[in-house]
């Protein structure tokens, strides 16, 4: 920006206002280098003294529109408090709303300007409700709605978008319902933020009642509801949505919508729907791929359970972040690929710097592959070699890695040593590990201390419930499930599903509601004899009952425990698949829970028996079986 009079012709009664008109140009066109110039010229010519104050709020509104928050917080401070009028207070808490280092720093600035008695206008409202949103916090966002209404500012559009934004993030659907229903007049915005709200808190089915509704549908409407089938698992209608989007209304899919579609691909496990958006993505964007969407592919892959397609994609990215890198990293991780992940690492420094989620791939990666001193010596190196200090979620990794080698004394140690306060992921960590290696005694310990840190979550109580029926404790046992009965606790029930022609088919455990639940019990009785004929044992000891004992003698209580077994919700869907797909194509399996070794085991064997590569997805990674064997090396 050139500046338009000489300044040498300026008097010194102008330049104030000169340097303010310049100023003013730069926060308009967002021209920092030049503000930095022009700061720079009136620090060393003394021009900001008062009475010519004004120049630090021009000053502030550059660095506040250029998003620098440190320094619009510090010039902010030096203009006395009789000059800041309601323009600077609402540009440095637009600032901070979008810059600031946490969403709490503008709440602060809200709570000071209500105290100072500022008058308030559209755009702080909107910055309040936008930081109410991010932080989830419903007391202050209903007290800034009471401010709102009080001050008569609630009749603008943008900010009754705010409020319905605010409520539907704090999942408040009734409030939310009810501003929309107040508005004067919606726009397309309104419809929008309604339909997100509906999608996550009421489902899909309400969700398109909404869509249907809306009198104008833009991208983000649309991708919303694709979003939303894919990601329940209702993939035909999210398909048949994106088919109309693009080949039917000709919309295009930006880089924003492709990464949320590719995200519910993730969640869902929908790698056909993933495919067909990959190829869109090549089509529409060539080889200069977005980084985000490349990003985003990497993470579908991998949590699809095509982690080869995964590092395919992440080979030929053009260009890599931290993003990126800690997407292949925790991917391979996921599937057991610990030496891959320490193979790459260094090749990353070159590229990126870590963060601190990069080390929670790495220690994650070393805990699934058994990799033990590998992730001791990457977590005692965090600080002095990488720069990070060790995180709550750094120490759950280590503690993982310890519990899961046997080493449940040095990671008690390590515990007991931590800098911050415990919490129940590394607690619940080190009781698995407790349940896998039998160790009773140091179990009930960490319960007491899990109780103790939230008396309302009973769900380790189970774990130790087993561990109790499992060391033929059965009276602890029975007691402590009695317990949790009483409190009307009920263990979540073990779900597996499977995609077939584009069909998401969903089973429990002992299932009997699937429309071909016939065909696939007859599947199952074939499998298990043909398991049995190549040395399939079932494992009753890790199906206990209420008021078993775990012991052999009961001929009857065997049986049951065996046929418990046979219909866990893998194995109907290990066999649904057998029956639905062509000979020797793979099966992709999705589970809520930790696979249990029956299972396991059970798998295992399949897999060579029916010549299948068998993936399994469980709640903590991926197990790829084939030949007989598991991707895990039964370390898990």
């Amino acid at each position: 920006m050139k500046c338009p009079t000489p300044t040498h012709l300026l008097t010194p009664s102008l330049l104030p206002r000169y340097f303010r008109s310049l100023l003013r140009s730069c926060a308009r066109q967002s021209l920092l280098s030049t503000a930095q110039k022009l700061h720079s010229i009136i620090l060393t010519t003394g021009i900001a003294v008062s009475p010519n104050t004004f120049l630090l709020n021009a000053l502030l509104h550059v660095y506040a529109r250029c998003g620098f928050p440190r320094y619009a917080c510090h010039l902010f401070s030096q203009i006395p408090h009789s000059h800041k009028d309601t323009a600077d207070w609402t540009s440095l808490l637009t600032c901070l709303t979008k810059h600031g280092a946490t969403p709490a720093h503008g709440l602060s600035l809200f709570k000071e300007m209500r105290k100072e008695g500022v008058a308030l206008d559209d755009v702080a409202m909107v910055c309040v409700f936008g930081l109410c949103a991010r932080l989830v916090h419903l007391e202050m966002g209903r007290q800034a709605h009471g401010c709102l209404v009080k001050t008569g500012l609630g009749s603008s559009i943008k900010t009754s978008n705010a409020v319905i934004n605010m409520y539907v993030k704090c999942g408040l659907m009734g409030e939310a319902r009810r501003v929309f229903s107040e508005m004067d007049e919606q726009n397309v915005v309104s419809w929008t933020v309604l339909l997100e709200g509906v999608v996550n808190w009421e489902g899909v089915k309400n969700g398109r009642v909404v869509f249907d509704q809306m009198p104008v549908r833009n991208e983000v409407g649309w991708t919303l509801m694709i979003a939303g089938y894919v990601g329940t698992g209702f993939c035909k209608e999210g398909f048949f949505l994106l088919s109309q989007m693009v080949l039917g209304l000709r919309l295009e899919l930006n880089y924003v919508t492709i990464c949320s579609i590719l995200s519910a691909c993730a969640q869902s496990g929908d790698v056909m729907m993933g495919r067909w958006v990959h190829v869109y993505a090549l089509k529409s964007m060539g080889r200069e791929m977005d980084i985000m969407v490349g990003t985003a592919l990497v993470d579908m892959y991998a949590k699809c359970g095509r982690i080869n397609m995964a590092y395919d994609v992440f080979k030929f990215m053009p260009k890599r972040n931290v993003v990126a890198w800690n997407a292949i990293l925790g991917g391979l991780a996921m599937h057991g690929n610990g030496k891959i992940v320490l193979d790459i690492f260094p090749k990353m420094i070159q590229e990126a710097k870590p963060d601190d989620l990069t080390f929670m791939a790495v220690l994650s990666a070393c805990s699934h592959s058994g990799l033990v001193d590998e992730g001791r010596r990457y977590f005692h190196n965090l600080e002095s070699e990488y720069g990070i200090t060790p995180k709550i979620e750094h120490y759950a990794c280590i503690v993982d890695l310890l519990g899961r080698a046997g080493c449940l004394e040095e990671a008690e140690i390590l515990i007991k040593k931590m800098p911050m306060p415990l919490n129940e992921v590394v607690l619940g960590s080190l009781l698995g590990s407790c349940n896998v290696h039998g160790k009773l005694q140091l179990g009930e310990k960490i319960l007491q201390e899990l109780s103790e840190l939230d008396p309302h979550n009973n769900v380790h109580h189970i774990l130790l419930s087993n561990m109790y029926a499992l060391a033929g404790k059965q009276d602890k046992a029975n007691s402590l499930r009695q317990v949790l009965k009483s409190k009307g606790f009920k263990k979540v029930p073990g779900m597996s599903y499977i995609h077939v022609n584009g069909q998401v088919h969903q089973f429990i455990s002992g299932d009997k509601l699937h429309p071909e639940m016939q065909e696939i019990y007859l599947m199952l009785e074939d499998m298990i004899r043909r398991l049995r004929l190549a040395g399939y044992v079932p494992n009753t000891a890790s199906q206990i009952f209420s008021g078993c004992d775990g012991s052999e003698s009961n001929p009857e209580e065997m049986e049951e425990k065996e046929l418990a077994l046979f219909s866990h919700s893998e194995k109907l869907a290990v066999c649904f698949g057998l029956i639905n797909t062509r000979p020797g194509s793979p099966l992709y399996i999705f589970k809520n829970l930790r696979i249990c070794q029956d299972c396991h085991s059970a798998i295992k064997i399949a897999s060579d028996i029916y010549n299948r590569e068998i993936v399994v997805r469980d709640r903590n990674r991926f197990h790829c079986f084939m030949r007989g064997s598991c991707s895990c090396s039964d370390y898990w």
